[in-house]
C-alpha cells in the first residue's frame, strides 16, 4: 500500500481546498449571470429579428426559413391562429418582469408568453434533484391569422438554484472530500498524540499520560487504552521485580555474614582472605543489583545534597606514601548542589575510583561547575580505552581483559551501574582519554536551580 508522506498529504488537502474554491466560484458566476435565463431564453432582439425576416418573406419561402432557424434550443413554427390552453398545463407569464423586454421589443406583434409543462408535469413544480427548464413559448403575429410560435428549448439539466447537474455533484462530492479530510485530521490527532506519548513513556518514571479518546472512533479508543493497561502492566512488573531482588538481596546477606563467620575460622591465611575477599565481591554484586534495579524503576530517593563532601569521602587521599587517589575540587564546585540520591552518588564515585585504581594505579580526580552542570572526571594512568570499545564498557557484564578481571576480582557491573544511576538522575557519562593516556570518564549531573542560577 502507497503511504504518503506529509508533504504530499499537505498537497493533496491544499488541492482539495483549491478544487472547492474553484466549484464555488464557479457556481458563484453562473448564479450571478443567471444561467437559468442566459441558457434557455433567446434575445429579444433574436426573436424580433427572425419574426421580421419570416413576415418579409414569401410563404412559399417560409417552410426553408423556419428550417434554417430551427435548432436545439428554439423551435420555429406557423401556426393558423392562436392555440388555446392545453389542460391547464399552461401558465400565461406574459405579465412577469423579468419578460418586460420582449414585450417592450415586439410591441402589439407579441400575442402571448407561456410557460409550458415539462415532462408531462405542471409547469412552476419545483426542482427536487434538477431537471430541465420549463419551455417558454413566444406567440408572435405575422401575418393576418398566421402566429409565429417559438419554443425554447434547454438541452441539458439544471437544478433548481440554475446551475448545471453535474456542477453540483462536483461542488457536493468537494463538500464531502473536504469534511472526510477534515474528520480523518480529527482521527488522527489521538494517534499522534499516542505516538509522542509512547516516545516519552520510560517504565522508571510515572506513567505518561495518554490522550482523551472519547469522542473518537472504538478502533482508536481501543488502540489507545490497550497500551494505558501496557503502561501500567511494565510498572507494576518492574515493581514486582525490584521488590524480589530486595528480598533475594536481604536473604543472602543474611547468608553470606554467616558465611564470611565461617570463613573467619579457616586456618590458612591466604585462603581466608580470598574467602572473604569473594563473599565481599557477591555482598556487592548483590547491592550493585539492587541499586540499578531501583533506578530503573525511577525509586531512587531524592534530597538536596551538597556533591563535594560526597565526592572527598569517595576519593579523598588514602594517606598512603604513594597516593593511590588524588581529589582537585575547584571553587564553585564545593558548594555546588544538586538533587540526587546519595547511595546513588557514593556508588557512582567508589566505582570510578576503584576502577580507577584496580585498572591503572592511580585515580585523578576532579570536581568541577560548567555551565550549570557538575562535572566529576576520573583519570587513571593505564593504557587506556580503544574507541570501538567505549560504549560496549557501559554494558553489563562487559570485561574488556578477562584476564586481568580474573586477578582484579569484579563481574564487570560497576560501570553499567554507574550509567542506570547517573542516567536515572538526569546526567550523562562519557569515556575517553586523559591527557596522560590513561582513561578518562567523565560524569555530568545537573546542578540544582538556585545554585545554577546563582552561577
Amino acid at each position: 500500500m502507497v503511504r504518503l508522506g506529509l508533504s504530499a498529504r499537505l498537497v493533496a488537502i491544499a488541492g482539495t481546498a483549491l478544487l472547492a474554491i474553484w466549484v464555488t466560484l464557479l457556481a458563484s458566476y453562473y448564479l450571478s449571470n443567471g444561467l437559468r435565463s442566459a441558457a434557455s431564453l433567446p434575445a429579444p432582439g433574436q426573436l424580433a429579428a427572425i419574426a421580421d425576416i419570416i413576415r418579409a418573406a414569401e410563404p412559399a419561402a417560409r417552410p426553408r426559413l423556419i428550417e434554417a432557424f430551427d435548432s436545439a434550443i428554439l423551435a420555429v413554427r406557423i401556426e393558423d391562429g392562436l392555440a388555446g390552453s392545453n389542460a391547464g398545463l399552461e401558465v400565461d407569464v406574459m405579465s412577469d418582469a423579468r419578460f418586460a423586454p420582449y414585450v417592450e421589443r415586439l410591441g402589439d406583434d407579441l400575442l402571448a408568453i407561456t410557460m409550458l409543462a415539462r415532462n408531462g408535469e405542471r409547469s412552476r413544480l419545483p426542482l427536487l434533484f434538477g431537471g430541465q427548464n420549463n419551455p417558454v413559448e413566444f406567440a408572435v403575429s405575422i401575418d393576418a391569422g398566421d402566429v409565429l410560435i417559438l419554443e425554447t428549448r434547454t438541452p441539458f439539466l439544471v437544478t433548481p438554484y440554475g446551475l448545471p447537474v453535474g456542477l453540483g455533484a462536483g461542488l457536493m462530492g468537494t463538500l464531502f472530500a473536504l469534511a472526510a479530510v477534515v474528520i480523518l485530521h480529527r482521527e488522527l490527532q489521538p494517534l499522534r498524540r499516542l505516538a509522542a506519548a509512547v516516545d516519552e513513556m520510560d517504565p522508571a518514571a510515572t506513567p505518561v499520560p495518554v490522550p482523551d479518546v472519547r469522542f473518537s472512533a472504538p478502533e482508536t479508543r481501543t488502540l489507545v487504552e490497550a497500551f494505558a493497561r501496557l503502561q501500567t502492566r511494565l510498572h507494576q512488573m518492574l515493581a514486582a521485580r525490584l521488590a524480589l531482588i530486595g528480598g533475594i538481596q536481604h536473604d543472602v546477606r543474611t547468608f553470606a555474614t554467616r558465611l564470611r563467620l565461617r570463613a573467619e575460622q579457616i586456618p590458612d591465611e591466604g585462603e581466608r582472605e580470598r574467602a572473604i575477599a569473594d563473599i565481599g565481591d557477591m555482598i556487592q554484586l548483590l547491592d550493585n543489583a539492587l541499586l540499578a534495579g531501583r533506578a530503573g524503576v525511577g525509586s531512587l530517593d531524592e534530597e538536596l545534597l551538597e556533591i563535594a563532601p560526597i565526592v572527598e569521602a569517595e576519593a579523598g587521599n588514602d594517606g598512603s606514601a604513594m597516593a593511590s587517589r588524588t581529589l582537585v575540587v575547584s571553587g564553585s564546585a564545593a558548594s555546588a548542589m544538586l538533587i540526587g540520591d546519595r547511595l546513588a552518588l557514593r556508588r557512582i564515585v567508589s566505582n570510578l575510583v576503584d576502577n580507577a585504581v584496580k585498572y591503572g594505579q592511580r585515580a585523578h580526580v576532579t570536581l568541577d561547575v560548567e555551565d550549570g552542570w557538575i562535572v566529576l572526571i576520573v583519570d587513571d594512568e593505564g593504557a587506556g580505552i580503544a574507541t570501538q570499545d567505549r560504549e560496549l564498557l557501559f554494558e553489563p557484564f562487559v570485561r574488556l581483559e578477562g584476564s586481568r578481571a580474573r586477578k582484579t576480582g569484579g563481574a564487570g557491573l560497576g560501570l553499567a551501574v554507574v550509567r542506570n544511576l547517573v542516567e536515572a538522575q538526569g546526567g550523562r557519562i562519557s569515556a575517553g582519554d586523559a591527557p596522560g593516556g590513561g582513561a578518562r570518564f567523565t560524569v555530568r549531573l545537573p546542578i540544582f536551580l538556585a545554585a545554577r542560577q546563582a552561577l
